[in-house]
């Protein structure tokens, strides 16, 4: 699944493509994904202008010229297509794992604008489209969420109120977006790594000091991941072709038997499952 990297990146480059784009019209093959998508979604649709391209969390936010939104989740399998008419390119995926060229099956929702398409590809159908009528909606609706990890908002004294009797261990607390929003599972595993906290740690007992770390390590990792363009663990790429390259600076992700980069630790990467999510952590520093 993208996380927050991932979303950032790709909703940077589809905003230099469809930002006050008009649509002309929305060719829907399969209604049937997370959530069916309303008999109205083409109609309420075809002819507005996108006067904005944000994101919150995992989603893509569409702003309407007519103040409505579209919300865009690309679930655990989704990917946008980006299909000019005149040229031909070898790479389309502008998201999130599988193929790197739009593939025959699983296109569910064609965006047509002047000179190019969007196309919604999404074997799994876990990712939706969503309609909102007004930012009254809009706010509503991520009302349940808890501040992004790279946000202010995520700091000291959030952190240690929400902690106060958790019995949750931390690796399923960061992944929890009532808690923080945008955390998936690859970078839970990197920001607990620099923390030197053990992903089964019970969050109650985290020490000030711990705490501290954590508002830091989750911005910091965050953060470079925007920077190098998020983690290509198959195929990611931005509307530029662009792969990215987090999965370079990895410490314990995906790294299972391998040594722990940190200095002078003679310990190994070991991998076990949490809520059957693997999780990769040194034993010897991560207390």
């Amino acid at each position: 699944m993208p996380e927050l990297p991932e979303v950032e990146i790709v909703k940077r480059s589809l905003k230099n493509k469809v930002n006050y784009k008009q649509i002309k019209k929305i060719i829907i093959s399969n209604r049937n994904l997370r959530f069916k998508i309303p008999k109205n979604f083409e109609n309420i649709l075809e002819g507005r202008l996108i006067t904005g391209v944000s994101r919150f969390s995992k989603y893509i936010i569409l702003t309407l010229d007519n103040h409505n939104y579209c919300l865009i989740h690309l679930g655990m399998s989704g990917t946008l297509h980006l299909i000019k008419y005149k040229k031909k390119e070898k790479k389309t995926n502008l998201s999130f794992y599988h193929s790197k060229i739009l593939p025959k099956k699983h296109n569910h929702i064609k965006i047509k604008f002047s000179n190019f398409d969007i196309v919604y590809n999404d074997p799994r159908r876990f990712g939706f489209f969503k309609l909102l009528n007004s930012k009254k909606e809009l706010k509503k609706y991520f009302r349940r969420f808890g501040p992004e990890a790279n946000s202010s908002k995520f700091d000291f004294k959030y952190i240690k109120n929400r902690f106060i009797n958790k019995k949750k261990n931390i690796k399923n607390l960061l992944l929890d977006q009532n808690f923080v929003s945008g955390i998936g599972n690859i970078y839970a595993n990197e920001i607990l790594f620099h923390c030197k906290i053990n992903p089964l740690k019970i969050a109650k007992k985290l020490s000030n000091k711990e705490i501290t770390k954590l508002v830091k390590y989750s911005k910091l990792v965050l953060n470079l991941s925007i920077k190098f363009g998020g983690s290509s663990i198959r195929d990611f790429k931005n509307t530029k072709g662009i792969e990215g390259l987090f999965q370079n600076n990895f410490k314990v992700y995906n790294r299972e038997n391998k040594n722990c980069v940190k200095k002078n630790c003679d310990g190994k990467i070991i991998k076990i499952f949490i809520s059957n999510r693997s999780s990769f952590f040194c034993k010897f520093c991560q207390k």
